[in-house]
């Protein structure tokens, strides 16, 4: 398992999972109040003692029920964590500032927020946003929505519409956690996605 460096502060690596049968990708945000990890699975030896925990949706549990970390999640996340073996301990609601000046943002999808890494310019989604190469039905795109039957009664629409706050930020890096990352011109990337069909 490689660590790459995606900018000062920010690690990714990938690991295999076996419902998707594909790799997907976790990362590691250094900050001032300790390490961050967001949707871990399978962490390097070397990222095991996170200080704090993010799932942007509880579908990535993952391999976080074994890491002692405050943990951070959706409030509609919750429940279905703590199913899965894993206690949030912080809910990551838009108006509070979460460690390392990190931000969520709520999507439309009720129980998914995506991150706001504000040192890095980044934003980092876990399942509303697909890189290119993501399953279902890859494409070369090298950002696009989730199907819209992932959004229960919600519409892309209604997604478009929930993340369009996004487009006032200085996005460089659009981290999906399905596909590959947009690692310029994140913020033109998104733009395109959200623009109205």
């Amino acid at each position: 398992m490689t660590i790459v460096e995606l900018a000062p502060g920010l690690r990714r690596w990938s690991a295999y999972h076996d419902h998707w049968e594909e790799e997907v990708s976790s990362f590691a945000v250094d900050t001032a109040d300790g390490l961050v990890l967001i949707d871990p699975l399978e962490p390097p030896e070397e990222l095991r003692r996170p200080a704090h925990v993010l799932y942007t949706v509880y579908w990535h549990a993952r391999s976080g029920a074994g890491l002692r970390a405050v943990t951070w999640a959706a409030r509609r996340s919750e429940r279905p964590l703590a199913n899965r073996g894993i206690a949030v301990t912080e809910i990551a609601d838009p108006d509070l500032v979460l460690p390392g000046g990190i931000r969520a943002f709520q999507t439309a999808r009720a129980a998914e927020v995506v991150y706001w890494l504000p040192d890095q310019c980044a934003l980092v989604a876990g399942d509303v946003l697909l890189g290119a190469g993501a399953k279902p039905r890859a494409t070369d795109e090298p950002l696009r929505l989730c199907p819209e039957r992932w959004l229960g009664k919600r519409t892309h629409a209604d997604l478009r519409e929930s993340l369009r706050p996004l487009l006032g930020l200085p996005v460089e890096r659009v981290l999906p956690s399905h596909g590959r990352q947009v690692l310029e011109h994140g913020k033109r990337a998104l733009a395109r996605v959200l623009a109205a069909r």
